[in-house]
């Protein structure tokens, strides 16, 4: 999926945000229960972190890891300061690992898609083009089956489009009315599953709900105080996402990651195979031909200077020759018959610069072979 348009994603960053009030927060996170076992939640539009935060700790913060995505710097940097991970920058400018989430918090930009400069939305559904409904097609991929979707948009936005993904994707869904009235959002709640799981019946009724409060016909029920219901479980992780992080990078980070990293200078001896410092000593003196052959193996190498005084600079190789040798057999009938046979022959060579001033060979190259 394309990322969004810059004009689009500044006007998101100043005017789209819109943070779950405070009693709000608290009456859904009423509506959770933790799993036995580690969790792993995420709230891809998180502002400042703090409603990704506070479900962490209504969940058992030892056993949640918690991950959010936010596109402003300055919030971005504050909800680094109460989650594990967080990826400042766009959601569509991301590769997270899919179905590794037993939490989806969600309460997207809220808005109509823009059209680029080229006249296009950008947006593959055929309903309005909405940015709730791009951020939900890019998140509901990260949900694991069974895993809770808590869903924060405005009720006008629940159009057929929406509704219907909505009822092809989740069970046991439930619309409230947030308690904060001044951007008409509501609460859905849902426990995603496999098509298949689906009851007809049921999804007939929620359909004709959710339709009805997105046309206004009805007003959802106030979310209640005091959870009714049994709590939405939000299943174990069986591990880590495996991948977490941001495309691109912009100028600031990229020079951040340049700051921390060093570049490779750290792991200069490393890559330059220098690493070992020293090199152990073998276990018996070489003779003679073991240092010839070590010699035109390459593994010795460098400034030797003779007892006589003579200083070289070597270095040895060895390379792969054929040799042909000819075989000639006489048959019964009298002809010749030939045999031609190539045999690899390894041959070693070693150069060596002569450094030695007051040679008569001084600065030439040696080829030994």
């Amino acid at each position: 999926m394309a990322l969004m348009f810059p004009r689009l994603a500044r006007n998101f960053a100043k005017q789209g945000y819109y943070p779950s009030d405070e009693p709000t927060l608290e009456r859904a996170l009423s509506a959770l229960a933790p799993a036995s076992g580690p969790m792993c939640i995420i709230d891809p539009c998180a502002g400042e972190g703090v409603a990704i935060a506070e479900a962490a700790h209504a969940l058992g913060r030892d056993a949640v890891t918690a991950y959010a995505v936010e596109y402003d710097a300055e919030r971005a940097e504050h909800a680094r300061t109460l989650v594990e991970h967080c990826i400042q920058g766009d959601l569509m400018d991301t590769i997270i690992a899919r179905q590794a989430f037993g939490l989806l918090w969600l309460n997207p930009p809220y808005g109509d898609l823009s059209r680029d400069a080229n006249g296009n939305i950008g947006y593959p559904g055929e309903g309005r083009a909405r940015l709730e409904k791009l951020f939900y097609q890019r998140c509901l991929p990260l949900l694991q089956y069974n895993g809770i979707l808590v869903f924060i948009l405005p009720s006008y936005v629940l159009d057929k489009e929406m509704v219907g993904w909505l009822t092809r994707h989740f069970a046991d869904l439930r619309p409230y009315q947030a308690v904060e009235r001044q951007f008409q959002q509501v609460v859905i709640f849902g426990r995603r599953i496999r098509q298949r799981e689906m009851v007809s019946e049921q999804i007939k009724t929620v359909r004709q709900q959710l339709l009805q409060i997105g046309a206004g016909d009805i007003d959802a029920e106030p979310l209640p105080e005091v959870w009714p219901f049994d709590p939405y479980i939000v299943p174990t992780s069986q591990a880590a996402p495996e991948h977490f992080y941001r495309v691109t990078l912009e100028p600031a980070q990229f020079a951040a990651e340049v700051a921390r990293l060093q570049g490779l200078w750290p792991a200069l001896d490393t890559h330059l195979g220098a690493a070992q410092s020293s090199l152990r000593p073998p276990v018996r003196a070489l003779s003679s031909w073991h240092l010839a052959l070590a010699l035109a193996a390459g593994a010795i190498s460098g400034v030797v200077t003779s007892p006589g005084g003579k200083t070289l600079v070597l270095k040895g190789d060895t390379h792969k020759e054929k040799q042909l040798s000819t075989q000639y057999t006489e048959e019964s009938d009298g002809s010749i018959l030939e045999t031609r046979i190539l045999t690899d022959k390894f041959v070693p060579v070693i150069r060596a610069w002569d450094m030695t001033v007051d040679s008569p060979t001084w600065g030439e190259i040696i080829t030994i072979r």
